[in-house]
């Protein structure tokens, strides 16, 4: 009995041990790691930056806020795989962060671009010009929110056009109307409209290829490497008018290759009937 006492309280003397580690357990887990968060954070202040250069009329600036929040956005997944630092805090994280850079900036670019002027032509063309970046903007919400409850099952594409793209395609628009110094009723419309329409692609069904599948740590022809650096000399050359090419190629691929499927689809039908 007393040795069996003596035991049982060994045991009890060392539960406080047992716990305290369960706390450390506990304490660290409610941490968050810093690298892949960093580069979030820099993306979210990216955006903001370009919320706040394009109120100030800075649209060059506002464009490269995009751009930069781009290339950070893409870049701290990747980080985040690499270190094995993945975790729902920094998923939820970068989620925000792309609402802000890639729903609510590029907006408000359009708004103070093209919007303010076209309310120079009457109420009507404002109020239609605020809608269109309104949708944008409700369009990239409901784009992100679709992606974070879809599983991602496929990985090969997305359903619908993704915000980054759509982001970089305004944002080059706005770009180059002001460097080539566009102007005018029609081609104010013209961009709130693009913008409206880039909205409607992310709230679409159609499916973009998301290039995840290329492992950049494989061996690839030489003539790939040489095509890749033929576009990055030409986005050198003209970047305004590069991007929005690329933007409008992506854009209208997917609903294009849609429309090619279905008349392939009805001409092999009416053969099979015929």
């Amino acid at each position: 009995m007393a040795g069996q006492f003596q035991q049982h309280g060994a045991q009890v003397r060392r539960s406080p041990a047992v716990m305290t580690d369960n706390e450390n357990t506990k304490s660290r887990r409610r941490g968050i790691y810093l690298l892949p968060n960093l580069l979030t954070t820099g993306a979210l202040f990216a955006g903001f930056y370009s919320i706040v250069a394009a109120i100030d009329g800075n649209f060059l600036g506002a464009a490269w806020g995009i751009y930069i929040a781009m290339f950070l956005d893409g870049l701290d997944g990747r980080v985040a795989r690499m270190t094995s630092t993945e975790s729902d805090f920094g998923k939820e994280f970068d989620s925000l962060a792309d609402m802000v850079s890639f729903g609510v900036a590029p907006a408000i670019v359009t708004y103070q671009w093209g919007v303010v002027r076209l309310s120079e032509f009457g109420p009507l063309w404002g109020r239609l010009g605020w809608l269109a970046a309104f949708l944008y903007t409700v369009a990239a919400g409901l784009r992100l929110a679709r992606f974070n409850t879809s599983g991602a099952s496929d990985k090969l594409s997305f359903q619908g056009l993704p915000s980054p793209p759509a982001a970089a395609g305004v944002a080059a628009m706005v770009w180059g109307s002001v460097e080539y110094e566009i102007g005018g009723l029609t081609a104010l419309v013209a961009g709130v409209a693009i913008t409206a329409l880039a909205g409607l692609a992310m709230m679409s069904n159609f499916r973009y290829p998301s290039f995840k599948q290329i492992d950049l740590s494989r061996r690839v022809p030489f003539g790939n490497l040489m095509f890749v650096l033929g576009v990055l000399i030409l986005v050198a050359l003209n970047p305004p008018v590069v991007i929005f090419s690329m933007f409008f190629v992506y854009t209208t691929s997917a609903p294009l290759l849609w429309c090619w499927r279905e008349l392939r689809r009805r001409r092999t039908s009416l053969k099979e009937s015929g």
